[in-house]
């Protein structure tokens, strides 16, 4: 019995060994990814960068550092270095279309490089690190010339875009010290970075909110937008203001300022109406989106109009939150939280002294009749 036992589990021992020699277990990273695979081969100077950069966003698979645009066939790095080779360095982006478009990859790269700047990039230069989409068929062609055209117009970098469209021809992957640079080599990829001047080029065009709270291109285009499509408002003097408003309303609105918890006009505040920005007019907040959040300060889901409302990252406090003010009267409201309840899950937490509260009755006849349909049912 006790030999019968050794040999059962003798033959199991061996069929574990057989199964696992067939199908050998996958990491995470070797797993192929089921569905459909898309491709974009994308240049803004060194690769270390741009790998880490796109490898970042959501959605993308792999990223591999590499060559393109020049007819010699596998390039090595000493060769393209030199400039006499045509090609570019670049990375070639998987990514799920299902989860990432081809536009937001785009927008990825062009928010982590200087797309001006076709004569090299930060401290590198040289044609061999120029921006550059090569586009692999005519749909990416289009969204990229489409995209770069909206980009151009918005003109946050402050300079006519110059980033070439190329044909994609072929690709050749670079030399295998160069993939994952920053990964494998932490220390000397930060010290190149950071004297490469890159992030603070960056921090110069997108301010330092980029890192806690990134805006995409795309939604400073939509925000532009809105802008151009809304009624203007404009911001007294500071002296008219001083005048308008109660010590707290200006300690809040001109000076970033706090109200008292359960101890301001509008936190229980029940009546059908909008709420504005006291110092503007700037129409804010609805009723219809107000709910209780226990918090003491009036609380709503969403703004009435998100082109009235501007967001920055705020460090008073030992950790970033996210200050919300109003547009044209550059007023503090207050801050956006992420623990608030459906539909947005956000939780817009305001100073009732940055508010000035008109009821629907009387919307009519101060001029926001246009807003009146927010109660229509």
């Amino acid at each position: 019995m006790l030999k019968q036992s050794r040999y059962t589990l003798i033959l199991a021992a061996f069929g574990l060994l057989v199964i696992s020699a067939l199908f050998p277990a996958q990491s995470s990273s070797e797993v192929q990814p089921a569905g459909k695979v898309d491709v974009a081969t994308l240049a803004g100077g060194c690769f270390w960068c741009t790998e880490s950069d796109l490898e970042a966003l959501d959605g993308v698979i792999d990223v591999v550092s590499g060559y393109a645009g020049g007819k010699l066939e596998n390039p090595t790095y000493k060769q393209v270095a030199s400039g006499k080779t045509d090609h570019i360095e670049v990375i070639s982006v998987s990514f799920d279309p299902d989860r990432v478009s081809y536009e937001a990859v785009l927008d990825q790269l062009l928010r982590h490089i200087d797309p001006t700047d076709d004569k090299g990039s930060f401290v590198d230069r040289g044609p061999h690190y120029r921006p550059a989409i090569f586009f692999h068929n005519t749909e990416q062609k289009n969204i990229a010339t489409a995209f770069l055209t909206e980009v151009d117009a918005l003109g946050v970098f402050g300079k006519p875009l110059k980033v070439e469209l190329i044909e994609f021809e072929s690709f050749w992957p670079a030399e295998d010290y160069h993939q994952d640079y920053y990964k494998r080599n932490k220390v000397r990829y930060k010290y190149y970075r950071y004297n490469s001047g890159r992030d603070q080029y960056l921090d110069k065009i997108f301010g330092d909110e980029r890192i806690d709270s990134p805006v995409t291109l795309r939604e400073m285009i939509d925000a532009k937008t809105r802008l151009d499509n809304v009624k203007a408002y404009s911001k007294p003097s500071d002296a008219e203001i001083k005048q308008r408003l109660t010590e707290i309303q200006y300690y809040v609105t001109q000076k970033d300022g706090t109200e008292l918890a359960f101890d301001n006009e509008y936190w229980d505040n029940k009546e059908a109406g909008i709420y504005v920005d006291i110092v503007s007019g700037e129409p804010l907040f609805s009723s219809t989106d107000k709910y209780k959040s226990g918090t003491g300060w009036p609380s709503f889901t969403k703004p009435i109009n998100g082109a009235y409302i501007e967001e920055h990252t705020d460090h008073k406090l030992f950790y970033p939150r996210t200050e919300v003010r109003s547009r044209f009267g550059d007023s503090h409201l207050g801050h956006v939280f992420k623990d608030g309840p459906a539909p947005t899950g956000l939780r817009y937490c305001m100073n009732s002294a940055a508010l000035r509260f008109i009821p629907v009755e009387n919307m009519n006849n101060e001029g926001y009749e246009e807003y009146l349909y927010l109660f229509n049912g």
